[in-house]
This record gives C-alpha cells, sequence and structure tokens, in this order.
C-alpha cells in the first residue's frame, strides 16, 4: 500500500469513499444531505492537507491533516479518516493513522486530537484506543445518531 498527498485527479476517488459514509450520518457530525461539491471541499479545504492509500492501483482510502485549532492550540493535531466500504477490516485506516502520525511529527505536531469520536463508532474507538489515545472526555448525548437517537461523543487525545 501507498499512501501520498492528494492531487486534484483524486476528487472522484475521495468523494466515492467520503460521500456514502457521509450519507450514512452515523460517523461525522455532517450534514447527510451535503452533496459532492461541498463534501470535497470540506475534505480538501484549504486548512486540511488529504492524503489517500493506494493499494493495487485503486484508492482504497483518504485522511487529512490540519491544526486542531489556531494560535496557542496549533502545535495539536486533528485528522479525518475515512476507507473505502469495501476496504474496511483490512488494515488500511490503521496504516492512514500510523502514517499521519509520523507526518504530523514531521510538520512539528506534538501531539493528536480527535474532537468529536462517535461512541457507537466501536471499530474507530477501539482502533484509537489500540493507538495509545485515551479518552479525555465525554460528550454526552452530543451526536444524533439515524439509528440509535442521540449517543455520547468522545475527545480523543494522545502525544505524538
Amino acid at each position: 500500500m501507498l499512501i501520498r498527498p492528494a492531487t486534484p485527479a483524486d476528487a472522484a476517488a475521495i468523494a466515492a469513499i467520503i460521500l456514502p459514509v457521509i450519507r450514512d450520518g452515523a460517523t461525522y457530525a455532517l450534514d447527510p444531505g451535503m452533496g459532492e461539491a461541498a463534501a470535497l471541499a470540506w475534505w480538501l479545504g484549504d486548512d486540511h492537507e488529504p492524503f489517500v492509500a493506494i493499494d493495487a492501483g485503486r484508492v482504497v482510502g483518504t485522511y487529512y491533516l490540519r491544526a486542531n485549532q489556531a494560535g496557542g492550540g496549533a502545535h495539536v493535531a486533528n485528522c479525518g479518516y475515512m476507507t473505502a466500504g469495501d476496504a474496511t477490516g483490512r488494515g488500511f485506516a490503521r496504516a492512514m493513522a500510523e502514517h499521519s502520525f509520523a507526518h504530523a511529527r514531521a510538520r512539528g505536531f506534538t501531539a493528536m486530537q480527535y474532537n468529536f469520536v462517535v461512541s457507537t463508532n466501536d471499530r474507530a474507538v477501539r482502533l484509537w484506543q489500540s493507538l495509545g489515545f485515551a479518552i479525555v472526555g465525554r460528550l454526552p448525548g452530543a451526536f444524533i445518531h439515524p439509528r440509535h437517537g442521540p449517543v455520547d461523543a468522545y475527545v480523543m487525545h494522545r502525544t505524538l
């Protein structure tokens, strides 16, 4: 597998990954009705550094890296990750996370924080914890899950 910076030529492949996740509405606090142009504008935004994971010549995942906050919080990184539905469970999310940690360190970040991990996203919570993240905050009922109703969201953190 290869992980590299995303280019404009990757937009259609990225859209094919992020739109089903956004439309499902179960893991990201985004409008499920968001159109392709808006979704790509958000994922590839000026404050995001996007990457793609490629396996056998196909984009199977994508992530972005950014500063979690400006000013005094700019030393803490933040990322979002998505994997193609037919590529889950094959280690691509872990590989993208490990890549993001190394890239964040190289950029001078000293920690990584995920601000809103939906508590029912068990696979992600387990993965982040296995990679050294701690749940440092719980936001009770902060996310309206399309199937479970109000569920908690976690703030997760680790040093780099």
